[in-house]
């Protein structure tokens, strides 16, 4: 193979070689070290010493009754007696399991999975919840954060909530499976300072402070600092860099009214991951996990994230109570990819697909040698995204009796604005703006076993597209408690919202010496609905710590329903749906919740029924004169959840879940297609949706040592359905998969703890966010971490 003008030679790096570390640091979590100096014994006590001691060693970071109760204002009962599934991640769970992305700790829950990156969206976060799109259905501190981008790190998180089944009542438009909610830290009553870090494997190295100081009887200041890198485990180029600083300030602590003022600064540095080439549920044959098959030297994720945040709490009476919480928040983010797509040359000299190694006709074919890749799609292709938040949410808490029957009644009104500003371009362009690899000239060919990733061809910065988007929400809500007795209760809550959404796409200029520049815009595209979303939910408590629940609820989904999405106009394909009436879910749960042990234990299970009732497909019947789509699709997805949390005993504790997902598409096409025979997709199951699912972290205590044991199972996938070219022919699945880790800590003394732990145990090789015939994302590979913690 011939050497290009545009790539440098260079051998394969090889496979990182992992390097034992001993880390150096100070400290785990504020609130870890808060339930130590709250649990202080009297003098002399020795059992209650070796019991602050112990929960000094687990670090908790979330109080008791943070993990008894949803953070929303909008739930008044405890998880046990509210009806519906919930799964609390603790803090206490996220640093034992040293988990560092939301990724990260998504991938614990069992029935979640991710999604390949770009895909129209954007690359970041893009999240599968019980088998439907759960991208934008993230919220913090209840409020929605619906931009695309990776939330890296959870060093200001108290907690992250997974709230199961159609949930638009609560969270708002969209939350078809369910909602995800973080919740932030902020400042609380009592001193303490704990400061963190650790050495490890693959670069590993991070430092973080949290340090809470109470300032006379009502007022207290706590701030948050991180600073963290990582080379991404068993890949030879991708890496995570990042700082962040979160402060926080709280006046009228212990009084009838509190305000908080929060802020959090966060700066990512990071080198996308896409991964390796993925056919027909596998990684290509010979292709070596580590490979990069982008460009290390132009790649990257820089993501920068501001948000301010005001809460104001006020408490008229026993009975009312006010909570006001504003929000303004900016994320920024740009990302320069090169997308593992083009021509693949295998050694029987054809494409995996089984087709000629060839790219384009005529003279501007061009031939791959076998062994060679010729890269294609989004190469040096440019995403520059803000996302501006304006949000401001106020609930009443309503105390009151009718009769023998007590209500807990909460209401309020919601408004957000949103904007999103897009810039698209390409830095591979010569001086004047002109593509250099028009054919037959052609992006440098890359050796499909031991690619080169050093880019050294024309790098200039031009524009190929604009788009701007906005969207106003507004949303008045009301939910009620109703107590009939000790043992029955009834909830009942509903939403109507208003949500109006315009998108822009502006006209670009390809004229040489004016290449880039804004000519002119389209006429806007906007969708406004008015949607109205319910829930309802019977519970009856046969004992105080045990609950059987029967809930229904509907979520309401708009044409758009994010700021970065765009609705799109009618054709003859029947394709458009900004006029499309918004598509609706329901979900059916039966559960039963229980707290043993004084309320150490819990055990939790379900049985649900999910189903989108009318979503949108094309509808190219030749009557259908707006050439809209039409509201006629039908999927469902009937599953079991089970869980376990808490302490078997006081030295051994558990957190398990389990999930089995039965999904099914009744109807994937329009009645006129279904009527012409053409739902292929009927019967099929959902893509990237496992049906059996299971997490486990368990730890067990031995004098001043801790052990823990997880796993994580991930049941196959399926990667396609049926379609005209593949009417009953084999779908394509990907494999399933066990990942194991171990922690092991070790309490120096009272204040000084050292943790090791080692994820992926057996240095499983699994693939995660798979785009069938496209490209796949290796999980991590096995890495080691060694923290030391230190807390006053």
């Amino acid at each position: 193979m011939r050497s290009h003008p545009y790539i440098r030679s260079s051998s394969n790096s090889p496979r990182r070689l992992l390097t034992t570390a001993i880390g150096v640091a100070f400290a785990s979590t504020a609130f870890g070290a808060l339930a130590a100096s709250e649990a202080q014994p009297a003098e002399g006590d020795a059992d209650a010493s070796s019991s602050a001691d112990a929960e000094q060693l687990d670090t908790v970071n979330v109080r008791g009754e943070a993990l008894k109760k949803p953070s929303s204002s909008k739930y008044t009962e405890l998880v046990r007696d509210t009806p519906q599934s919930i799964t609390v991640v603790p803090q206490k769970i996220i640093a034992e399991q040293n988990l560092l992305t939301l990724r990260d700790i998504l991938s614990t829950l069992p029935g979640i999975t991710f999604g390949a990156g770009e895909g129209g969206g954007g690359y970041g976060d893009s999240i599968n919840l019980r088998g439907f799109t759960g991208g934008n259905d993230i919220t913090v501190d209840g409020v929605r954060d619906s931009a695309q981008y990776t939330r890296s790190d959870p060093f200001n998180l108290e907690a992250v909530e997974l709230v199961n089944g159609a949930n638009s009542a609560y969270a708002g438009a969209g939350s078809v499976g369910g909602s995800i909610n973080l919740v932030s830290k902020a400042a609380r009553e009592g001193d303490s300072t704990t400061i963190a870090g650790g050495l490890g494997s693959d670069s590993y190295r991070r430092l973080t402070l949290d340090t809470n100081h109470q300032f006379g009887e009502t007022t207290a200041f706590r701030l948050n600092l991180m600073g963290h890198h990582n080379d991404v485990p068993g890949r030879d180029h991708e890496k995570f860099e990042r700082w962040g600083f979160a402060p926080s300030i709280a006046f009228g602590l212990g009084t009838d009214t509190q305000v908080t003022l929060s802020y959090l600064h966060q700066k990512d540095d990071n080198i996308p991951q896409y991964g390796v080439p993925y056919y027909n549920g596998g990684p290509l044959p010979g292709v070596d996990s580590s490979n990069y098959y982008g460009y290390h030297n132009v790649d990257k994720q820089d993501i920068t994230t501001d948000a301010f945040t005001a809460i104001i709490d006020h408490r008229f009476s026993e009975n009312l109570a006010l909570r006001n919480l504003s929000r303004v928040q900016q994320v920024d983010q740009k990302t320069i990819v090169d997308a593992v797509q083009g021509v693949w040359c295998m050694p029987n000299n054809l494409t995996p697909t089984g087709t000629p190694c060839t790219s384009g006709t005529g003279a501007s074919q061009i031939v791959v040698p076998i062994g060679g890749y010729l890269p294609s799609g989004p190469r040096g292709y440019v995403r520059d995204t803000t996302n501006d938040t304006l949000y401001n949410q106020t609930d009443f808490t309503f105390d009151f009796a009718t009769g023998p029957v007590a209500h807990t009644l909460v209401a309020g009104v919601s408004f957000l604005h949103e904007k999103f500003d897009l810039d698209t371009g390409s830095v591979f362009r010569n001086a004047d703006g002109s593509n250099p690899f028009v054919a037959p000239e052609h992006l440098p060919f890359m050796d499909l076993y031991n690619p080169d990733s050093f880019y050294t061809g024309p790098y200039n910065y031009f524009r190929t597209g604009k788009t701007r988007g906005e969207l106003d929400n507004r949303a008045v809500y009301a939910f009620d408690t109703i107590k009939f007795n000790e043992q029955w209760q009834l909830s009942l809550g509903a939403r109507y919202e208003r949500n109006e959404g315009t998108s822009t796409a502006y006209t670009v200029s390809t004229t040489p010496g004016s290449i880039g520049q804004i000519t002119g815009a389209a006429a806007p595209l906007d969708n406004d609905d008015n949607l109205f979303s319910f829930r309802g939910g019977l519970v009856y408590k046969p004992v105080e710590n045990g609950t059987v629940y029967l809930a229904y609820s509907n979520s309401k989904t708009p044409s758009k329903a994010s700021v970065n999405g765009s609705c799109t106009v009618g054709g003859a394909t029947g394709a458009g749906n900004c006029n499309v009436d918004p598509e609706t879910a329901v979900n059916y749960e039966l559960g039963t919740k229980w707290d043993f042990l004084d309320g150490a234990l819990s055990l939790t299970g379900s049985v649900f029924r999910n189903d989108r009732k009318n979503y949108r497909v094309n509808d190219p019947d030749p009557l259908n004169p707006t050439g809209e789509q039409a509201l006629d699709g039908q999927a469902r997805v009937d599953g079991i959840l089970l869980g376990i949390s808490g302490k078997i005993t006081d030295a051994w504790s558990v957190y398990a879940n389990y999930a089995r997902l039965d999904s099914e598409v009744l109807q994937g096409v329009s009645d006129f297609s279904a009527g012409e025979g053409q739902d292929w997709t009927r019967g099929d199951r959902l893509t990237n949706t496992p049906e059996n699912s299971l997490s486990l972290w368990t730890t067990y205590q031995v004098a001043d040592w801790q052990f823990g044991y997880g796993a994580t199972y991930q049941g196959k996938i399926w990667l396609t359905q049926h379609s005209a070219a593949n009417p009953d022919g084999p779908l394509v699945t990907a494999p399933d998969y066990w990942v194991h880790r171990a922690m092991v800590a070790w309490r120096v003394n009272r204040n000084f703890n050292l943790q090791l732990n080692v994820n992926n145990l057996t240095d499983k090789e699994y693939y995660t966010r798979i785009r069938n015939n496209g490209w796949a994302t290796p999980g991590d590979g096995r890495s080691y971490v060694l923290t030391a913690t230190y807390g006053f």
